[in-house]
């Protein structure tokens, strides 16, 4: 069966301030963080299980040579996205934590 991939809102913004920064700093490397950022996404879609469940119901995929974390819940038919959360921030605000 193949699942869905649902992003929230807040991690669309997320992806798009990423890119935005990532642009700023050096042309093209945006379109370098959305690649792998793609590849991440295929890899959860092709094997959710494999990724750590940090904090039930949420489970975490690192992007590789970037510095962020996908926090995603795997249902039924679909993986759903809360964040695209960038780990350089601060951790206590990292969605899925208890403060």
């Amino acid at each position: 069966m193949k699942l869905e991939l649902i992003l929230k809102e807040e991690a669309r913004l997320e992806i798009i301030d990423a890119y935005q920064y990532y642009e700023s700093a050096k042309v093209g490397l945006g379109e370098i963080f959305l690649t792998h950022l793609d590849k991440c996404f295929d890899r959860m879609l092709a094997q959710p299980q494999q990724f750590p469940m940090k904090r039930a119901p949420y489970r975490e995929a690192a992007v590789t040579k970037f510095p962020f974390l996908i926090i995603f819940e795997l249902q039924e038919k679909s993986i759903i996205v809360y964040s695209v959360f960038n780990t350089w921030r601060n951790p206590e605000k990292k969605p899925g934590e208890i403060s």
